[in-house]
């Protein structure tokens, strides 16, 4: 649920851009979501997990400097932050003891901690592949198709991974019988 929510923001972010191609305004749309969807969490759960504070902050520092300064580049390096923040999270949990994915997966996952070990590494290499691609998308691409890459092609990309994750995953899960 929280994964369609999140895409519900890209898609209203596309939309708007592709409609008014004014980037200013997809943010401003973009950040307003973000903010209530934010805080319907909160509301619900009472609190936020990590990465939801982190998207929180990352929409409203980089989507706030973005509307204030006119600037695009801040909104386009919004996804590399939050890629790269996330797979420092992750790196840092796991190099203090604590495995972030164990964590906040480990009630409906058993799995051994090599397997959560071989997880952990995945996520951060992944997530720090995603940050590059999005560098590479908007420093060598059109704006519309930065939009395009931002909700089909990242969007394409965590899904194969989370398939791939999947089939991983499917070998190492106890079996029932």
């Amino acid at each position: 649920m929280k994964a369609l929510s999140d895409l519900l923001a890209v898609i209203l972010f596309f939309a708007t851009y592709m409609l008014t191609k004014d980037m200013i305004l997809a943010t401003a749309v973009a950040l307003v979501i973000g903010v209530v969807q934010a805080a319907a969490a909160y509301w619900k759960h009472k609190k936020l997990d990590t990465m939801q504070w982190v998207g929180l902050i990352l929409i409203v520092v980089m989507g706030g400097a973005t509307i204030l300064l006119k600037d695009d580049r801040f909104i386009m390096w919004k996804p590399t932050a939050l890629f790269w923040v996330g797979a420092l999270l992750l790196l840092g949990s796991h190099l203090a003891g604590k495995n972030g994915l164990k964590a906040a997966m480990g009630k409906e996952l058993k799995l051994s901690d090599g397997v959560w070990r071989k997880l952990t590494y995945a996520w951060v290499g992944f997530l720090i592949f995603m940050g590059l691609a999005n560098i590479f998308v908007f420093q060598n691409f059109s704006k519309d198709q930065w939009v395009s890459y931002k909700l089909f092609g990242s969007t394409g990309l965590m899904i194969v991974f989370v398939i791939g994750q999947g089939l991983y995953l499917s070998r190492h899960l106890p079996q029932e019988e």
